[in-house]
């Protein structure tokens, strides 16, 4: 008989990918995405800005300021550090194959940016080079959108308005022959990213599991509690169903006030930044402007004085959107903008929650980490009223006055 032991401890579990590793062979990338790019160049790395999608770095080329994106995978940096595509030597081996694909995310990130290019609107930074998976971009200055509003929340609807309107070339039905359905970059999508998080076995877990590194003991488990109660009710409100192909749109797919930019002025047209173009109908891309709004609000806390006209200004953008719409079709309307809306800031807040502590977050995600009770509190509450069947203008309403007092 064999006196061999036989161990009963578990499998150890693989470690995840260490931010250090992650970020150094991205940076490596870049360098040599560069040097491939422009051989006889001086090239100078700047710094890294925090993201929790992809790696991003400021680069300058012979004095030239560039952006460069890196993506692991195609997934974020939040599900990567989490050890979601396996132990760091297995990414590796696999990003080798990941940006040799055509359908790799930067190389749609690059497409899309010279189609919109040919579309001639909206206006787009422009690309400077695709290497190695590494997409470089032209740096671009200027106000943001972000900051206007917060200093001129009296302007809130026309700001709004000027960037949403540099939309309507796009929202043709001609330009859908354009894109491609290799070249959308699905995963930006609201429903798909909220049913990819929350579904199945994993969604539960991955609920119970957040704030773990980034919530203040005391608040997390209200935190949780919360975004439990509104998961649950956001999956059962009844979906609209797919478009048909005759209503659906190429529509932006990633609008935020931080990426829209005005380098000329307010007088001239903006420039947009990191597209996330599918089809869709364009309620998708004025749900994601005003989930965004309403998040920098949340996270700026403008005061009473600021985040009433704020509010008012979303709600008349809103106005205007329905205003064109048959008298029929506006409760419809906007009763998926709403949903829209709250499924879009509950992704937003649960990838900066899941974030683990060794990867930087933006600023506004750190505020927004630091808010977290007071918008799981508003979003409960609207999402409570849309499951009851209230009407949609009543909920509306009193999402806009949640809106305002979050910013308070």
């Amino acid at each position: 008989m064999s006196t061999t032991a036989v161990s009963t401890s578990p499998d150890p579990v693989p470690p995840v990918p260490d931010a250090g590793e992650v970020f150094a062979f991205a940076t490596r990338e870049i360098a040599a995405a560069a040097a491939d790019l422009w051989p006889r160049a001086v090239v100078d790395l700047g710094d890294h800005v925090p993201s929790v999608t992809g790696y991003v770095r400021r680069v300058r080329v012979d004095g030239r300021p560039l952006y460069a994106k890196y993506s692991m995978l195609g997934v974020s940096l939040v599900s990567l550090l989490r050890g979601a595509c396996g132990p760091w030597p297995e990414v590796r081996v696999q990003q080798q194959a990941y940006v040799r694909r055509a359908d790799a995310l930067m190389d749609r990130e690059a497409a899309q940016l010279r189609l919109l290019a040919r579309v001639g609107r909206p206006r787009v930074c422009p690309v400077a080079g695709l290497q190695r998976g590494v997409l470089f971009t032209d740096s671009v200055t200027g106000p943001t959108l972000a900051g206007l509003l917060l200093e001129r929340p009296h302007e809130t609807a026309a700001l709004l308005e000027s960037a949403f309107g540099e939309l309507h070339q796009l929202h043709r039905p001609a330009v859908s022959r354009l894109l491609t359905p290799a070249g959308i970059i699905g995963e930006r999508s609201i429903r798909g990213t909220f049913q990819r998080k929350f579904n199945g076995l994993s969604g539960p877990a991955y609920v119970d599991r957040l704030g773990a590194d980034r919530c203040a003991p005391e608040e997390r488990p209200l935190v949780v509690e919360l975004l439990r109660r509104i998961v649950a009710r956001l999956h059962r409100l009844p979906s609209p169903g797919l478009p048909s192909v005759a209503q659906r749109v190429p529509t932006y797919g990633d609008l935020k006030p931080e990426h829209v930019l005005f380098p000329d002025g307010l007088s001239a047209r903006p420039v947009f930044l990191d597209p996330g173009l599918l089809l869709a109908t364009p309620v998708v891309d004025a749900a994601k402007l005003i989930s965004r709004t309403v998040l920098l609000l949340a996270a700026a806390r403008p005061g009473p004085e600021n985040s009433e006209p704020a509010a008012y200004g979303v709600g008349a953008f809103a106005a205007a959107r329905m205003d064109v719409l048959p008298a029929s079709a506006r409760r419809a309307w906007l009763r998926e903008l709403l949903v829209l809306w709250l499924m879009d800031s509950v992704n937003i807040l649960t990838t900066y929650l899941s974030a683990p502590a060794a990867l930087p977050l933006p600023d506004q995600g750190l505020a927004l980490v630091g808010r977290a009770v007071d918008l799981c509190r508003m979003t409960e509450q609207i999402s409570a009223e849309l499951a009851a069947g209230t009407d949609a203008p009543a909920v509306w309403d009193r999402a806009l006055g949640l809106a305002e007092a979050v910013a308070v």
